[in-house]
C-alpha cells in the first residue's frame, strides 16, 4: 500500500451493543480497503460495546469473536451496562439470545481491553483529531463520553447515527425505533450536543434494502467463513422481521449504516433538520422528530424547540439509499 494512501486512511470509532446485524457492520469496517474493494481504508481506532440488544457482556463477547473472525485487532472495550435513567430493554426477541441467532457460535480467545469505553471514546477523539465516528446502539456510551469531556465534540468530524425513523413508524413501538427508545435521554443529549450527526433510520433497511433469496444465495455462493456467519448469524432475525412485518428476508439496518460511513455517495437524497427526541411520553417515547418543512423556528413552535436552537447543529437525515450499491458492497465485504 503506498504511504499516500495510509496518510489518507480515515480513522473511526465504532460504539455498538453487538448483535447479528451489528456484526455484519463489524465486517465491513474491518475489511475495509482490504482483498481489492473499492473503498477506502479506515482504521478501526477502537470498538466499544453498550447494552441494548443483548446486555454489554454478551455484546463485548460477539464483538471479540466478529473481529476474530475477520483476523482484526482493533480494541474492544466495554461501555454502559445500562441506559442513563432506565432500565435496559433487551432485544433478544429478535437477535436470540446470544444476540447471533443463538447458533452456539465458539467463544473467542481475546479479551477486551481494561480502559472504560468512555474513557477510550475520549482518548481517541482527543488524540485522533478529524475522527469519524458510528453508532449502532444505544447512545449512552457517547452521552457519557461528551459529559465527561465536552471538548471531544470539536474533534469528531463526523457521526453517523444508526438510529431513529424519519417521518414514518418505528419498529419498536409505532412512534420509535429501538436504538433511540432504549435510552432517548442518551440520544437526545447526544444530539443536542453540537456533534455533526448523519441519521441513518430504520426505514432505509426496509423494502428493496432487504437482502432477499437472490442476495442469500448469492452470498452463500462466495463460500467463505464470513458470507457462512453473515447469513447464519441472522437467521433468528430472519424469522422476526417476518413476524414483525410480512417481509422475507434479512434487514440490517447497522450495516447499511456503516455502507453510508464508507461510502458517503451511497446516500442519494438527504437534507438537513433540526431533530429533537421524545423523553416525556411513553406513548411516544424515544420519537426522532424530524423538522422536515422546518417550522420550528415559527412563533408557536419556538419555546419546545428552544433547546435545540440554542444547542444543536442541524441533522443530515438521510432519505434514499442507493440499494444496488449498498448491496455491492457488503457482497464485497465477505468475499
Amino acid at each position: 500500500m503506498g504511504e499516500g494512501w495510509a496518510l489518507n486512511t480515515r480513522k473511526v470509532l465504532i460504539d455498538t451493543d453487538t448483535a447479528s446485524d451489528d456484526a455484519v457492520a463489524l465486517i465491513m469496517a474491518l475489511r475495509a480497503g482490504k482483498s481489492g474493494q473499492q473503498v477506502p481504508l479506515v482504521d478501526v481506532v477502537a470498538i466499544t460495546i453498550v447494552a441494548g440488544n443483548v446486555p454489554v457482556e454478551q455484546g463485548t463477547k460477539n464483538a471479540l469473536y466478529t473481529a476474530e473472525l475477520c483476523g482484526a485487532t482493533a480494541p474492544i472495550y466495554v461501555g454502559a451496562a445500562q441506559p442513563l435513567t432506565r432500565e435496559l430493554e433487551l432485544a433478544t426477541w429478535f437477535h436470540g439470545l446470544d444476540g447471533l441467532g443463538d447458533c452456539g457460535y465458539a467463544t473467542t480467545s481475546r479479551e477486551a481491553e481494561k480502559t472504560p469505553a468512555v474513557d477510550a471514546i475520549i482518548a481517541a477523539a482527543l488524540e485522533n483529531p478529524g475522527l469519524e465516528v458510528i453508532t449502532l446502539g444505544p447512545l449512552t456510551n457517547l452521552a457519557l463520553a461528551i459529559r465527561k469531556e465536552p471538548k471531544i465534540v470539536a474533534n469528531i468530524s463526523r457521526c453517523v447515527v444508526m438510529g431513529g425513523a424519519a417521518c414514518t413508524e418505528g419498529n419498536v413501538t409505532p412512534a420509535a425505533e429501538f436504538n433511540i427508545w432504549v435510552d432517548p435521554e442518551a440520544a437526545r443529549e447526544v444530539f443536542l450536543s453540537g456533534l455533526l450527526i448523519e441519521m441513518v433510520g430504520w426505514e432505509l433497511s426496509r423494502f428493496a434494502a432487504v437482502i432477499n433469496e437472490q442476495d442469500i444465495a448469492e452470498i452463500l455462493a462466495l463460500k467463505t467463513p464470513l458470507a457462512d456467519f453473515a447469513i447464519g448469524c441472522n437467521g433468528h432475525a430472519r424469522e422476526a422481521y417476518f413476524e414483525q412485518t410480512g417481509d422475507n428476508g434479512i434487514c440490517l439496518p447497522d450495516p447499511i449504516a456503516m455502507a453510508v460511513l464508507l461510502q458517503p455517495e451511497l446516500v442519494l437524497q438527504s437534507s438537513e433538520h433540526y431533530v429533537d427526541i421524545e423523553t416525556k411520553s411513553e406513548l411516544t417515547r424515544g420519537m426522532t422528530v424530524v423538522d422536515r418543512l422546518n417550522v420550528a423556528g415559527d412563533e408557536r413552535n419556538q419555546r419546545v424547540w428552544s433547546d435545540v436552537h440554542a444547542r444543536a447543529k442541524k441533522v443530515k437525515v438521510c432519505w434514499k439509499l442507493d440499494v444496488d450499491g449498498w448491496k455491492k458492497l457488503l457482497k464485497s465485504s465477505l468475499a
